[in-house]
């Protein structure tokens, strides 16, 4: 099993979709645990998630893992289909569950009120997350070296 989750080929395409994925997702992990780029960090953003959203602990734990710790992994290629995966199913959550209800564009003119987004950029990460689910690491990654 583990050698399936390991399994990627040599392309430079597939990193580059795994790095993208890196890129975009670890400033919003570092908002959340380090408070770097205006974030309120790992205490302020717990007591948000658990008490004003009312999110189980255990749950809000899985997206710190997931928002933090998978975009070093990708940048990495350590675990990549379970990195992608735990971003997958935040972005699909959070869409699901806050921003479906705001309709499809994200607030580019700044005209609704802060956190009144639409599921446009999650449904971009979501296609992301499944193409470097599907296809794996790619070249210049850890599971590539171990998966030979």
């Amino acid at each position: 099993m583990l050698k399936g989750l390991l399994k990627t080929s040599d392309s430079v395409v597939d990193a580059l979709l795994r790095l993208t994925l890196a890129a975009v997702f670890f400033p919003h992990g570092a908002q959340k645990v380090l408070g770097w780029f205006g974030g309120h960090g790992l205490v302020g953003t717990w007591g948000f998630f658990t008490w004003k959203m009312g999110i189980p602990p255990f749950l809000v734990a899985l997206v710190f893992m997931a928002e933090f710790l998978g975009p070093i992994g990708l940048f990495f290629g350590f675990l990549t289909r379970v990195a992608a995966f735990g971003i997958f199913c935040v972005m699909a959550t959070a869409a699901a569950m806050v921003h479906f209800k705001f309709g499809f564009f994200m607030n580019w003119s700044g005209a609704m009120p802060a956190g009144q987004e639409g599921f446009e950029y999650h449904l971009l990460a979501l296609g992301l997350c499944l193409a470097v689910m599907a296809r794996g690491a790619g070249a210049f990654s850890i599971d590539r070296a171990l998966s030979k």
